[in-house]
């Protein structure tokens, strides 16, 4: 059974606020912090956070609250991000370019090791210290170096034959911004879908809720 196999998702996505909300206390110098402190901070609840920590063993002393230090590396390991999984990256455009370039993908348990195209334009750049290479390419390079992950910066329409070529060679967890929802033919895989559309879109209703009374109050006086 793997680790932690019973812990929620909303749970999972939840160890990276708390690793960077750590991490910015361990900056001040913080030395340790109540479930009632780090509650207020990320405006969860103090019984939240106990629940959740104690998914992995709990790690809190009462009537100390939690060493800050000790919580912060406990949930990076939790999260496995002494080890780097190695990563390769499909599609060199606009966006998989500025991920290649601006992730901090070492601290986040991940080491770029293999970018890959189709255009012959990119084919050949160099990009954040790796050259860009021929799609053609990808089996013998997976063959050789075993990566575990593919990052997808690629179009919906070509997402589905892209990742059934990987997991044929071995390559099952993806971060995803394809458009296309994998889970939905690949039960097998370990994927993060990143949809930013969604995520603008939610924006979007979070501003019309925002703003609802002022425009409903608007109304109401032109109505007069």
């Amino acid at each position: 059974m793997p680790k932690n196999e019973g812990v929620s998702r909303s749970v999972v996505r939840r160890l990276p606020r708390y690793y960077r909300f750590l991490g910015d206390l361990l900056k001040k110098d913080v030395t340790r912090i109540s479930s009632r402190e780090l509650a207020q901070l990320m405006q969860l609840t103090a019984s939240q956070i106990r629940q959740d920590l104690n998914c992995f063993g709990g790690f809190g002393q009462q009537g100390y609250g939690y060493n800050v230090a000790a919580l912060h590396k406990e949930i990076a390991n939790i999260m496995g991000l002494n080890k780097l999984n190695g990563t390769i990256l499909l599609g060199a455009g606009n966006l998989g370019r500025t991920i290649a370039k601006h992730m901090h993908f070492e601290s986040s348990g991940f080491r770029l090791e293999g970018i890959f195209d189709v255009n012959p334009q990119i084919i050949g750049q160099a990009l954040n210290g790796l050259v860009v290479q021929d799609v053609a390419g990808l089996s013998a390079f997976c063959e050789a170096h075993r990566p575990r992950a593919a990052i997808l910066c690629i179009p919906k329409e070509v997402a589905y034959d892209c990742a059934k070529e990987l997991m044929a060679l071995g390559v099952n967890c993806f971060w995803n911004f394809s458009h296309y929802d994998l889970t939905l033919n690949f039960e097998g895989a370990v994927v993060e879908n990143v949809h930013l559309g969604d995520s603008l879109m939610t924006l979007c209703y979070q501003i019309n809720a925002y703003y609802a009374d002022e425009e409903a109050s608007g109304l109401s006086g032109k109505a007069k």
